[in-house]
């Protein structure tokens, strides 16, 4: 039998309301979206929610076709950094969670690569691990003379609120969370609800049944801007549609993001409950969330990295038709080269549509046919034609 979260589970009804007055918030003047719907055929009716393919909304007008732009760093010729030692303390996961940790990793090769990297030394978090673990592994690379140390996610933010001061002379960069008053930490954030609005769109064209599904790995405010960008997205495209939501743990239990097994639980409970798109915001768990799908002959949407090319993942890359590209590669890459310069103000302050510090991905040209809507979309957010909400 299906476990029943006692932390979250909402879908039917509640999930339209709500998320219907978000989508509300996010459509401005002659756009409205909700109001130029189109039937797309096969059987849907206006009602969607599992009835058919959704009656979609016409993608918004009047946005230039080519919104993004490249970062600072990328305008430059790299940077010679054949003398700099980076240190990076992974989060739970380390390389091969063909994600997060995954994204980071492939900054790192990129910077090698082109700038002719030094030296690397990664060191990796355990499931389950005491905060005062995260300190001592900051505080290793610092004085083993590794300058700058990354480290890979918020949950290092506390940790580093007190590692940081210890070594004034060392960089240090966190990903995923704004740390204030602290000069030697460099944040590096994402606009995740605005590559999450993008999958949300996806979700919504593909749909057989016009009844997706989102897997959280953790409750937290980050993961949330996940669902929140997802949800409005799908309603965007598609008011009517149908969205079951679920996190595998809650806040202050990691293990979310690294349970293949609680992936495929619950997102066989979406399934069976008459999801046929589910994207996933998991961590290594998502690898449990492809398998389900696969096994259901149903659609994926991945994250972080192109989880299509995931080596981990191989097995259910045909049912993988996109990813929300959080690039995560890129503001690795841009950090180290900005170092490498000493110039940090290069360094976005959030890496968002506007720069392609998230997008999504066409790997397997299963979404080739979306292009030109997706684009659309990704024009009015970074022209502030959309403001997609960053909260459920």
């Amino acid at each position: 039998m299906r476990r029943t979260p006692t932390y979250r589970r909402r879908s039917g009804a509640g999930t339209r309301r709500r998320s219907a007055a978000a989508v509300a918030l996010l459509l401005t003047g002659a756009m409205a979206l909700a109001g130029c719907a189109k039937d797309t055929g096969g059987g849907g009716d206006a009602g969607g929610g599992g009835n058919g393919p959704c009656r979609l909304s016409a993608p918004p007008a009047g946005a230039p076709a080519a919104p993004t732009s490249a970062t600072t760093t990328e305008q430059m010729p790299p940077p010679n950094a054949s003398a700099m030692r980076v240190g990076v303390a992974f989060d739970i996961g380390g390389r091969g969670d063909a994600s997060f940790n995954d994204a980071s990793v492939a900054g790192l090769d990129r910077a090698k690569a082109d700038m002719g990297l030094g030296e690397i030394k990664e060191l990796d978090a355990g499931a389950g691990e005491p905060e005062d673990a995260k300190q001592t592994r900051l505080r290793q690379l610092a004085r083993e003379g590794f300058n700058p140390v990354i480290a890979v996610g918020y949950a290092y933010a506390d940790a580093l609120k007190l590692v940081a001061p210890e070594f004034p002379g060392t960089k240090f960069a966190i990903i995923d969370e704004q740390i204030d008053g602290v000069p030697n930490v460099t944040p590096l954030v994402f606009a995740e609800e605005q590559g999450s609005f993008l999958a949300g769109v996806v979700a919504a064209h593909k749909s057989e049944n016009c009844h997706i599904g989102f897997v959280g790995g953790v409750q937290t405010p980050l993961i949330q801007k996940f669902e929140a960008g997802f949800e409005a997205g799908a309603k965007a495209a598609a008011p009517d549609i149908k969205i079951e939501n679920e996190y595998l743990t809650p806040a202050g239990d990691f293990s979310g993001f690294q349970d293949p097994n609680k992936g495929s639980e619950v997102a066989t409970g979406q399934l069976e409950a008459g999801a046929d798109v589910i994207y996933h915001a998991a961590g290594a768990s998502g690898k449990g969330v492809f398998g389900a799908v696969k096994g259901a002959g149903a659609q994926a949407i991945g994250v972080d990295s192109d989880q299509y090319h995931q080596p981990t993942v191989a097995e259910y890359k045909d049912v993988i038709i996109s990813s929300m590209l959080k690039r995560i590669d890129l503001a690795v890459y841009d950090y180290i080269a900005a170092v490498a310069r000493n110039d940090l103000s290069t360094v976005p302050k959030k890496f968002d549509v506007a720069i392609d510090g998230v997008t999504y991905s066409t790997s397997g040209g299963k979404i080739d046919d979306l292009k030109t809507t997706l684009d659309a979309y990704k024009a009015a957010i970074a022209n502030g034609q959309i403001q997609v909400p960053d909260k459920p």
